[in-house]
């Protein structure tokens, strides 16, 4: 099975674990989120090992990590129908959640003032790409693919639904009680205190929680405390234009 997000990652891990393992919260903290579900592309510093050295001793049924545009995914995924969920998150919002991240990420480049992230941001010139052709990529490709296609907005205002949508997905069936026990155990507050889910295990050199926190708000609208009026209106103009070619039910507030 192949999770690929664009935000909502921890969280949507954490839910597809908890559904694999029906509930068991003690064997979901076996170890960190990293180890339970490796990150396909990722390559960071020692000790950390890599998302491939990490998929090479795992045993099937593996559960894969990554953050790849649609078109860089390995064309084994596809030959051999894994699942796939997709995870988006409004552009405003995804943009102030990458600032802060990559604030506290030293592995990533300096971000420089936030009214120069927001250009980055519009230009793609961002670790991944263009957050546009990303989220487009997949949701042009869903019904093609048999993507599982979320939001991360629909997630926060009903998670026992889109619990249920996964549960159904990966073909899995968990009582009632396993469902509700799962939306407790995923939310915000719950897995900001999880040390196998919060990174918080991640070295200092290279997760700063001093900067930032990895879980930091985890909210709808957050955008509005980042934004001038004059940014909002210059990004909505250009998301616009960026975005015209396709639907999609995005939303800015709950």
């Amino acid at each position: 099975m192949m999770l690929c997000f664009i935000s909502g990652t921890t969280w949507t891990q954490e839910i597809i674990d908890l559904l694999l393992h029906n509930g068991d919260a003690e064997v979901c903290k076996r170890a960190p989120t990293v180890e339970r579900i490796p990150f396909l592309e990722i390559q960071a510093p020692p000790p950390i090992p890599s998302g491939l050295e990490l998929l090479t001793i795992m045993k099937p049924p593996r559960v894969i990590k990554t953050h790849l545009p649609i078109q860089l995914v390995p064309e084994g995924f596809w030959k051999n129908k894994c699942k796939v969920i997709y995870v988006a998150r409004n552009a405003k919002d995804n943009l102030v959640s990458y600032y802060h991240f990559d604030r506290m990420n030293k592995t990533q480049p300096e971000p420089g003032t936030w009214d120069e992230y927001i250009q980055k941001f519009m230009k793609g010139n961002l670790g991944w790409g263009s957050w546009y052709d990303h989220v487009k990529g997949y949701w042009k490709e869903r019904e093609k693919r048999n993507i599982l296609y979320l939001f991360f907005e629909d997630m926060k205002e009903n998670p026992r639904r889109e619990v249920e949508r996964i549960m159904r997905y990966l073909d899995l069936s968990v009582s009632e009680d396993v469902i509700e026990k799962i939306v407790q155990l995923t939310s915000f507050k719950v897995m900001k205190d999880n040390p196998m889910a919060n990174y918080t295990f991640i070295p200092k050199v290279v997760f700063d929680h001093s900067v930032s926190a990895f879980m930091r708000k985890g909210e709808v609208g957050d955008w509005i405390n980042h934004f001038t009026p004059a940014q909002s209106q210059m990004f909505d103009e250009d998301y616009v234009r960026q975005m015209a070619d396709v639907d999609m039910p995005f939303r800015t507030s709950l």
